[in-house]
């Protein structure tokens, strides 16, 4: 098989990988697709086993030019092993194996290095237990899954590490009130059980937050919208701040009126502020600032003022520049440790899944400043 070059070698692998799709997927030129356009590793070889198509995702995932791989065996272009370091092709044998076999299920695969791909391989017969006409062979990077993966390991040991301070506690107050519970005074079996009970609530967050992260990874988040009155629900959380001790005076509230209406789900509302409100104490310094204004919505056809814009800012050093674009990933910390590292992450699933935006800047005073904008919206009985 001769294999042209520039121009004709290009048309070659486009004008026979199309030959290889079944009919009922249409034909790639009448889609004005152009193989090395799809995002995943494409490979064809013909009925001989020679390579016909390698386009530019098998180029990138395999570090193999085209050039080099057009025209030969596809065992020599692509040589595959299994975790086990058997000859994938030798292995599967797709032109000599069963003639009833149309595909090879995804799976992971070395290729010469080391380096895992996840491979999928369909055999075109011309008919059912014909000889194999073309074997298209689709070629994924694992990077992507291995950061998943990582991100789920991440996840895990960091809620089994948070998860086990306060059970631990529990367990041991438990058993010594049980113990040796007529051995202390009233004052001091009220402190055990207010611990008991503090740490309680530390589990139950833990767990709102880990079915909360889950809801918004598979898109899963219901916001069920009522009438949300945005400055109340600052104030009432102000006010508890207050009542724990904070001074009345590090908290500034400013609303610019006439706000629209706007339609939320107050408890995801409120875990929102809860979270920005609580950066800003435990990160920051001064005073806190809580800014409601109208602002134009995010999505473009809603139009001018039909949006509420919460900006909370402070005045401690605020956020280092090279750690901007990472504060909305999961397990961000700021300067002071605590916490799981999971409220920000979490912030920007609930703001997005009303159909909002959330961002993060510095403030005029030098420290952190947080804007979130949430359109006004109806709730679906009512649009």
């Amino acid at each position: 098989m001769s294999v042209g070059t520039g121009g004709a070698k290009k048309a070659l692998r486009a004008r026979d990988v199309h030959r290889t799709h079944v009919p009922r997927h249409g034909d790639l030129t009448e889609l004005g697709v152009d193989p090395d356009e799809l995002p995943d590793g494409l490979v064809v070889a013909d009925e001989h086993g020679h390579v016909i198509c390698f386009n530019a995702a098998a180029e990138r995932i395999t570090a193999v030019p085209a050039e080099e791989a057009l025209g030969r065996r596809l065992e020599k272009a692509l040589p595959l092993e299994d975790l086990e370091g058997r000859r994938w092709w030798q292995l599967t044998d797709p032109y000599g194996g069963l003639a009833t076999r149309v595909r090879q299920p995804e799976r992971n695969l070395l290729l010469p290095g080391g380096r895992e791909v996840l491979v999928s391989a369909r055999y075109v017969r011309s008919e059912p237990t014909g000889p194999v006409r073309r074997l298209v062979v689709s070629l994924r990077d694992t990077e992507a899954r291995r950061r998943t993966e990582r991100s789920h390991a991440e996840l895990i040991a960091t809620v089994a590490h948070e998860l086990r301070s306060p059970l631990t506690s529990v367990k041991g107050f438990t058993a010594t009130l049980l113990a040796k519970w007529e051995r202390f005074t009233d004052d001091q079996k009220r402190l055990m059980l207010e611990t008991v009970d503090a740490d309680a609530d530390r589990v139950t967050r833990l767990i709102a937050e880990l079915l909360d992260i889950s809801r918004i990874d598979s898109g899963r988040l219901e916001v069920r919208r009522q009438p949300v009155d945005i400055g109340a629900a600052v104030g009432r959380h102000i006010q508890a701040y207050v009542a724990a001790g904070q001074p009345a005076d590090r908290f500034l509230l400013r609303i610019e009126q006439p706000l629209p209406d706007l339609w939320a789900d107050p408890d995801k509302v409120d875990q929102v502020l809860s979270n920005l409100l609580e950066n800003a104490v435990r990160h920051g310094e001064g005073t806190v600032t809580i800014d409601i204004t109208p602002s134009a919505s995010p999505r473009e056809e809603d139009g001018e003022n039909t949006a509420t814009s919460v900006t909370v800012s402070d005045e401690g050093p605020g956020i280092p520049e090279e750690s901007m674009n990472r504060v909305f990933t999961r397990f961000w910390r700021g300067s002071k440790r605590g916490g799981t590292g999971l409220g920000l992450y979490i912030v920007k699933g609930i703001v997005e899944a009303h159909g909002g935006t959330i961002t993060v800047g510095r403030a005029p005073e030098g420290g952190a400043e947080f804007r979130f904008t949430l359109p006004v919206s109806t709730p679906a009985y009512l649009s």
